[in-house]
């Protein structure tokens, strides 16, 4: 799955936060939905400029930058 087909990031669209292409949906709030345990069908309900390439895509983008980002956790 290659995210850049359907994330960009705009300075100009939603102060640069990463957004899904043609859109002002940031990834953040269908990563926000997804960990909160709404349903990927539900999910498309509520963006129908979305699909499920475009959420499998949210999960990459996570993914990547999971495996950039070390963070210290305390003890």
């Amino acid at each position: 799955m290659d995210w850049r087909k359907h994330i960009s990031v705009d300075p100009k669209v939603c102060h640069g936060k990463a957004c899904f292409v043609d859109t002002r949906i940031p990834v953040s709030v269908v990563l926000d939905k997804l960990a909160a345990n709404i349903n990927v069908e539900a999910l498309l309900r509520s963006y129908p400029t979305l699909n499920r390439e475009a959420v499998q895509a949210a999960i990459a983008y996570a993914a990547e930058l999971a495996r950039e980002r070390v963070l210290s956790m305390p003890a």
